[in-house]
């Protein structure tokens, strides 16, 4: 079977609103013919496009002794080099705007987006109007998996910036047919504004981050709203951040609102993010192979690895045709399965979701720390408040880990010495690193409308001092 390449899709196409699958061929057939005559042929195509279209893979490829005609099976395709983000901002560095790996010419570009800079130089995303299309659609597919279909209004809690997020989620919202409320977020006030909208509106589904989400619950209350009873939203979808995929935060969020928790999400680089997108059954992240491809790869060896494997998630673009990644390592924990799904789909799962990522792991006295495992932990005592913050510093060459951790409002002071033990009881069991427990007073520690940025790292005060 031959596949047509660059893909295109029928914009007037939409499922029958009772059918669970967007795309039911795709979604449900056999795993080994998915890889054989959509997976395999996508990436051949993609490779001979890039490879002719872009300086910067032909370049790492015949350094590497890789052609794109070389590849006839998955296994040679372990071949290909891996990319890296170090790699695509010193490329953009050196061949600016888009970077010498973007295969369309800048004014080719009909949306510029970006990353946030946080980690290093912003990388820029030039992506052509076909593009878009096909974002649209892999977006869509995944919203159609949880459920969203055309009579939904789509509440977007996120900011309408560089950031890919909120686009990708209006992109598939309106690709669905559903209706778009493109509320935003990060303006003082908007906050409250926004529940008053949501009353007035009533949404049945919202798109942000899981610290958005659980911060418009914590204002509600203040002002006497209860999310579950006075909202109308039966579905809540998140990226940006891995709380939706991590227990304890997921069943706050669902209790908070009465309504089902969704986790979606690559890394911006990958949009489409939606291809790790949960269903309906809430089994971890079917990963959309056929749209993108991903590996799941032993961190040292670099190897595949077989189902139930943890590893690092490795992201390959099969219908980019503006900036592809292939083979990107986008540093992803994570564990895999093929085992079946309710749903009826046939396409691996991550059924633990992201629950770490490389950048954010960090090492105390020679063990590996997730915040994720830290964040599980405080979400799921009932005594914990809406907040916390992961500190680490260094005392006389020692790395310390402090959790500062926001009490409930009503937690009386006799039960807050037995609450610190517990938790410092929790995370050296887990952790297998002592952890100082500090608890704060209810709302004290610092709210966001984005991304939580809850890890400080104090230990190269030490190391100034020190040189002093």
């Amino acid at each position: 079977m031959s596949v047509s390449w660059p893909t295109q899709y029928d914009r007037n196409y939409l499922p029958a609103v009772d059918d669970p699958y967007w795309d039911r061929r795709a979604e449900t057939m056999d795993p080994e013919e998915r890889e054989q005559t959509l997976i395999l042929p996508k990436i051949r195509a993609q490779m001979a496009y890039a490879y002719a279209q872009s300086p910067f893979y032909r370049k790492k490829w015949d350094a590497a002794g890789v052609r794109p005609e070389d590849i006839r099976s998955l296994a040679d395709f372990e071949q290909v080099p891996f990319v890296t983000k170090d790699e695509i901002r010193a490329d953009q560095i050196e061949h600016p705007p888009f970077g010498s790996y973007a295969c369309k010419k800048p004014n080719e570009a009909a949306r510029v987006h970006g990353t946030s800079g946080t980690t290093g130089r912003p990388t820029a995303f030039g992506i052509s109007r076909d593009d878009l299309e096909r974002v649209a659609w892999a977006q869509a597919r995944g919203c159609w998996s949880f459920g969203l279909r055309p009579d939904d209004m789509v509440f977007i809690g996120s900011f309408f910036s560089l950031y890919w997020g909120s686009w990708g989620a209006l992109l598939g919202t309106e690709r669905v047919g559903a209706t778009a409320f493109p509320f935003g977020a990060g303006v003082p006030g908007m906050t409250e504004r926004g529940i008053e909208w949501i009353q007035q509106m009533r949404p049945t589904a919202f798109y942000g981050t899981p610290s958005y989400a659980l911060y418009i619950a914590e204002v509600a209350r203040n002002m006497g709203v209860d999310p579950a009873k006075d909202f109308n939203f039966r579905v809540l979808f998140f990226s940006g951040e891995p709380g939706a995929g991590i227990p304890s935060t997921k069943k706050l969020i669902e209790d908070a609102y009465g309504a089902m928790c969704i986790d979606t999400g690559s890394t911006a680089e990958m949009t489409p993010w939606m291809t790790n997108c949960e269903c309906v059954e809430r089994r971890g992240m079917h990963l959309h192979q056929d749209i993108v491809y991903t590996e799941v790869v032993d961190r040292e060896t670099k190897r595949r690895l077989p189902y139930g494997g943890e590893g690092v998630t490795v992201y390959t673009h099969l219908e980019r045709t503006s900036q592809p990644m292939i083979r990107f390592w986008a540093g992803d924990i994570t564990t895999w399965t093929d085992e079946p799904c309710p749903c009826g789909r046939t396409l691996p799962r991550l059924p633990k979701g992201i629950y770490g990522r490389a950048d954010d792991m960090f090492t105390i006295r020679g063990e590996n720390v997730y915040p994720n495992a830290i964040e599980d932990i405080i979400r799921a005592h009932p005594d914990s408040g809406e907040e916390f913050r992961i500190i680490i510093t260094r005392e006389k060459t020692m790395d310390e880990l402090i959790v500062q951790v926001e009490t409930r409002k009503d937690l009386d002071a006799a039960s807050q010495a037995p609450y610190k033990d517990a938790l410092e009881t929790e995370l050296k069991k887990v952790l297998g690193v002592r952890a100082s427990v500090q608890l704060t007073e209810p709302g004290t520690l610092e709210r966001t409308q984005f991304k939580a940025r809850r890890i400080v790292d104090q230990r190269h005060l030490y190391d100034e001092l020190v040189k002093k």
